[in-house]
């Protein structure tokens, strides 16, 4: 017999195996003999009370034995001489949309501006250490794509999008662990994901797909109103009747090359701001209510969204035990982000804490039209990149500094390997941003009690949460509203807000593309 429980127990019955045994047991009156296996279906943490729960969700065995329900890839066609399709950028909507295709009997061809999983080691160490910014291999370009090794968070709010559950099976069939399946926040990390991609690359090739490295898209082939193919950057063309355009949200090339060609692009608001770092422990202390998580709780993150001033002021890509991360695309700017390993073992806790920007916002840029939120994304790495020294080292100021207006007379010790530098942030941020972060911050203190330290780092600035325009498709062919055969799709196009979300629109696009043909 099996029997499907919802419990909230204490985190060290939820961590040791015998424990929930014992109390499952005492509660549903089943003598442990009988037990035969507990499968944890879902796991949360509630610490909204003094006292940490575990919400679990659990399938006991009562005299039945457990057999794992094992999780396969799809039967995978061989479509080397099928008709081909063109994907731009090898970040998770270009990479699901390919394995998408061809389950569906397409080839894709993907087109990728950066290097391999493996061989962006070295341009990460480049821009860490010698503050060289490859434009084409970094943080954000290169195989995988941003999330790669910028922290790999699986969660979404993104469920009406799609099927979650089946992206996450097809991550764990190449490979992921399988907790991503139950946890309410599943994350794999910067030292796990690397191996997936590469897993999904080897399938695609194995399957007859294509992947050209180092390819960097520079024009459009149009005819009339439907795209033909595209050009690279050494003046090969790749020609297909479906383009599926994949390129993540810092492509500004492509962005800029769209508004040259007179392809319908919109301008879109994001959020900008800070990544501010504090120590683990304090981040543990304030959201668990205790002075030692102990051995069952995992180093807690944070979520909090406060209204200044009539704008959302709010935590974005939070990483515990995590690590801030120099994410430029270009030489000349200074971009910060964060990531967390597997483990989420480091001693600190960052997040990016930004603000809501409007359409209004924008206006100082009015003449760069469609492009007038990339420009003043750019303004500001800018002035980053200045006032840091010219170099990746980040403006920064102790928290309490930054709320009080005073330059920090020294900074502590920061996970930001390029190095950090004492900076009056006003100088580098709009001043209707710098208000609201410090009125944000205050805020903040009243529902985390010791946030507010000057023994936390501001390290400016957070700039790339999303795409700053949108590539505006057709909602039922997913088409480009003008340009037949061309299909914007995630995190770049303004369709997707990280892994899954670009992910399942990968896969809705590439059964567009089935659908069209």
């Amino acid at each position: 017999m099996q029997k499907e429980l919802q419990l909230r127990v204490l985190p060290e019955i939820a961590g040791q195996p015998e424990q929930l045994r014992n109390f499952i047991s005492g509660q549903e009156g089943i003598p442990e003999s009988e037990i035969r296996h507990i499968e944890i279906i879902k796991r949360s943490i509630d610490a909204r009370q003094k006292q940490v729960i575990i919400n679990l969700k659990v399938k006991v065995f009562v005299n039945e034995d457990f057999v794992e329900e094992p999780i396969t890839l799809p039967d995978y066609p061989d479509v080397s001489s099928a008709e081909e399709v063109i994907i731009v950028g090898a970040g998770p909507a270009g990479l699901f949309a390919a394995l998408r295709l061809i389950e569906l009997g397409k080839k894709p061809v993907i087109l990728e501006r950066g290097k391999d999983v493996r061989a962006r080691i070295k341009d990460l160490k480049g821009i860490n250490v010698d503050h060289i910014v490859n434009e084409d291999s970094n943080y954000c370009f290169g195989e995988g794509g941003a999330g790669t090794y910028s922290d790999g968070k699986l969660y979404t709010r993104s469920k009406k999008r799609g099927d979650v559950n089946r992206i996450l099976k097809l991550l764990v069939g190449f490979g992921a662990v399988r907790n991503i399946l139950v946890e309410a926040h599943p994350h794999i990390g910067t030292n796990k994901l690397p191996g997936i991609i590469a897993k999904i690359r080897e399938c695609i090739k194995a399957q007859g797909g294509e992947i050209h490295f180092n390819t960097r898209v520079t024009d459009f082939l149009i005819s009339g109103d439907a795209i033909k193919g595209v050009r690279s950057k050494d003046g090969e063309a790749f020609k297909a009747d479906n383009i599926i355009l994949a390129t993540g949200h810092s492509a500004r090339d492509i962005f800029e090359l769209l508004h040259q060609k007179n392809i319908e692009i919109e301008l879109k608001p994001l959020a900008i701001g800070v990544r501010v770092e504090h120590s683990q422990q304090l981040i543990d202390q304030i959201q668990y209510s205790c002075e030692d998580r102990g051995e069952f709780l995992p180093p807690s993150p944070y979520s909090i969204v406060k209204q200044v001033g009539g704008r959302g002021v709010y935590s974005f890509c939070m990483c515990p035990g995590g690590v801030v991360a120099p994410c430029a695309t270009s030489p000349g700017e200074i971009v910060t982000n964060g990531w967390s390993s597997s483990r989420r073992a480091r001693s600190t806790a960052n997040s990016g804490i930004v603000v809501e920007l409007r359409e209004g916002d924008f206006k100082p840029f009015a003449k760069h039209g469609s492009l007038a939120a990339m420009e003043f994304q750019k303004a500001i790495e800018q002035k980053a990149w200045a006032a840091g020294g010219q170099t990746q080292t980040a403006p920064a100021q102790r928290l309490i500094d930054f709320v009080e207006g005073k330059v920090s007379n020294d900074l502590p010790d920061t996970s930001y390997a390029p190095g950090i530098t004492s900076v009056d942030l006003k100088e580098v941020l709009p001043d209707f941003i710098h208000q609201a972060l410090k009125n944000g911050f205050k805020a903040f203190d009243t529902s985390m009690k010791g946030y507010l330290t000057n023994e936390a780092v501001v390290h400016a600035p957070e700039t790339r949460t999303s795409s700053p325009v949108r590539i505006p498709r057709d909602r039922k062919t997913l088409e480009h509203i003008r340009i037949k055969g061309l299909f914007p799709c995630g995190e770049g196009a303004g369709y997707a807000g990280g892994i899954i979300s670009a992910a399942i629109d990968g896969e809705k696009v590439a059964n567009a593309v089935l659908t069209r043909n």
